[in-house]
């Protein structure tokens, strides 16, 4: 029995080491769960994340005139095609006010393909997640909890973020 609960920690120190070395990655100690969230899609059709359950899900809030979100963006574009994360549903969720035909001209500019563009209306999320700037990315598993954040951007290519988040998928 004792070597089978250090086998444990072992794993799970080393798992927990490997992530922190991702750029900006937040894992929560405890999980976080929201109740109501809702968002916009490009139709302004009202989409609820709980509908979204049995997925994972990167909530990810920007802004157009975010140098950090241009910068993170088509990293987060290839992420939601990646073969090896079939089950993963992307949010971009633009925070800043712009409108559909100014968020769809920076999507143009960075030749964004694989990401739909969706709005936080009337402007609560930033406050429901305790936002302290953006680019965040906010990280939610199958069962609709918050597991982990990115606070600031990252490159979402990188392969210690990916190997780390197919434990997740």
């Amino acid at each position: 029995m004792r070597f089978l609960i250090i086998f444990i920690f072992l794993i799970s120190s080393s798992f927990a080491n490997e992530a922190t070395d991702i750029k900006n990655l937040v894992i929560n100690k405890e999980l976080k769960k929201y109740d109501g969230l809702t968002f916009l899609d490009d139709n302004n059709n009202q989409l609820n994340l709980s509908d979204f359950r049995g997925n994972l899900i990167i909530l990810n809030f920007w802004a157009t005139w975010c140098a950090p979100c241009k910068e993170e963006m088509p990293s987060l574009d290839i992420l939601q095609n990646h073969e090896n994360l079939n089950n993963l549903k992307i949010f971009p969720i633009n925070v800043g006010q712009d409108n559909l035909d100014k968020s769809l001209k920076f999507f143009e500019s960075l030749k964004i393909k694989n990401l739909k563009i969706y709005f936080d209306s009337p402007a609560n999320l930033p406050k429901k997640f305790g936002l302290r700037g953006i680019p965040t990315s906010i990280l939610i598993n199958k069962n609709g909890l918050e597991f982990a954040r990115i606070i600031g951007s990252t490159d979402f290519e990188d392969k210690k973020f990916i190997k780390w988040l197919k434990n997740y998928n």
